[in-house]
């Protein structure tokens, strides 16, 4: 009954959201009341899940969204962002933008908190997307979608990858070299396949489209901007997004190669890194622009900021009160291999397991290290490499990131689009990611020996 009324739960978010026009943070704490109740976690314990889920998520992420979109709203008011897209769109046509930006993410940023590479990527997207036509938008935001993600299941050093490959025992250099193998090809294709998907008629930008007033504020108060008086060289005005990826980057490599100690920890440390950033974002303003320009932006972004974080906290909240119910332990009872399954049997084993928890948990970490720990005492029986079953469950993990995520609101709110169009620019690229890699590690199964 658990997994029913999770099902339940987040149909009616869902339902609430794009039929009913509920706002999504009354939707959000409706569906936690209702799976909290449902399924016995209690009327207190339901509401101080709710209420901590919220704070656990903002201790996770609420710095690093305010400083990203600071950066990004200081950026844009240099007109950093616009020469950096015209630059991209000159260099390599906007026809092949949209697979460079899902292969850079996948391989040379796996190492970045995918929060962090959400909120300092948005922008870009957003800038270069009317340069693209009508399916701009949707097409930019699925390629951050593939990059991001596939690169955090798939890379090394890419969080969910590190946990797979920890748990079941999977050297990093073997996980590395196979996972470079699934990952972008993962990327680029899937961004084709949703571009192809685009050309039906999906997006509907009346209804896919919703830019929040604070989005649309910044945009209109940056578009009656001279950019014409803001004199600061490209490479230069880019140094507040590159220096704090440079950090964290290798706070990640000093921790892969261990000789990570207190001083990198602080260097690579996400928080500290994008402040650093806005340090610099906002040293420049006041050179270039002046104190007054300099201020307005700060304000413009921080009007943006409020309602990213109230969102994305209370889609925390779903996420905290799903972890009350128990509903992982449900799951893995429900499993188990038999040895000697077929190679196809068994990956799509793999990958169902994990598929399945992530649609119900709504983290892809979680859903990972669940489906690992189900998995790894029957590892040695099943018959197939150890690196191809840890490719399936990151596949699997991956599948279909829905309205119980954070990531999931977040992507809404910096990407400007609704929750309809989160729906496909998210939801659906990531299952299509998801499927996409599939093949590719079934031929690995076969390739690489047990």
């Amino acid at each position: 009954m658990t997994i029913l009324h999770a099902c339940i739960a987040i149909a009616a978010v869902v339902l609430l959201i794009i039929w009913l026009k509920v706002e999504p943070v009354i939707a959000l704490v409706v569906g936690s009341l209702y799976l909290g109740l449902a399924t016995g976690v209690g009327p207190v314990p339901t509401v101080e899940a709710i209420a901590t889920g919220f704070g656990d998520i903002m201790a996770e992420v609420g710095l690093l969204i305010g400083f990203g979109v600071l950066i990004g709203s200081l950026l844009f008011a240099l007109g950093a962002l616009q020469r950096l897209v015209q630059l991209l769109l000159r260099v390599l046509g906007p026809g092949r933008l949209p697979y460079a930006i899902s292969a850079a993410l996948t391989t040379l940023f796996p190492s970045i908190y995918v929060d962090v590479q959400l909120v300092l990527a948005s922008p870009l997207a957003r800038s270069a997307a009317p340069a693209l036509g009508v399916n701009g938008l949707p097409l930019l935001a699925g390629s951050l979608t593939a990059g991001i993600l596939v690169g955090y299941v798939f890379v090394i050093p890419g969080l969910g990858t590190l946990s797979i490959a920890g748990l079941l025992g999977i050297p990093l250099g073997t996980m590395l070299v196979f996972g470079l193998i699934v990952g972008p090809a993962t990327a680029v294709i899937a961004t084709y396949v949703f571009k192809l998907v685009l050309r039906t008629g999906l997006w509907t930008p009346e209804r896919d489209e919703r830019e929040t007033e604070a989005l649309l504020e910044n945009e209109r108060a940056l578009a009656a901007q001279d950019d014409d008086e803001v004199d600061v060289p490209l490479p230069v005005s880019l140094l507040p997004v590159l220096v704090p990826l440079v950090m964290i980057a290798f706070g990640a490599i000093a921790d892969a190669a261990g000789f990570d100690n207190e001083i990198t920890d602080f260097i690579g440390n996400a928080v500290f890194a994008l402040f650093v950033g806005l340090v610099g974002a906002y040293v420049l303003g006041r050179r270039s622009l002046g104190r007054e320009r300099t201020d307005e932006a700060v304000t413009r972004g921080l009007n943006t900021t409020g309602q990213i974080l109230l969102i994305t906290g209370v889609g925390g909240s779903l996420g905290a009160v799903i972890g009350e119910t128990g509903l992982a332990d449900t799951l893995g009872g429900l499993f188990s291999a038999e040895a000697g399954a077929p190679v196809v049997l068994t990956i799509l084993l793999a990958w169902f397991i994990a598929a399945l928890l992530h649609f119900a948990i709504g983290s892809i970490s979680v859903a990972a290290i669940a489906a690992a720990g189900i998995i790894n005492p029957i590892l040695g029986d099943l018959g197939v490499a150890p690196v191809v079953v840890g490719l399936a469950i990151g596949a699997g993990a991956l599948f279909a990131l829905q309205v119980n995520s954070n990531f999931f609101w977040m992507f809404q709110s910096l990407l400007g689009v609704s929750t309809q169009g989160a729906l496909k620019a998210l939801t659906l690229v990531t299952a299509i990611a998801s499927m996409v890699s599939l093949p590719i590690i079934v031929v690995l199964g076969f390739l690489v020996p047990a």
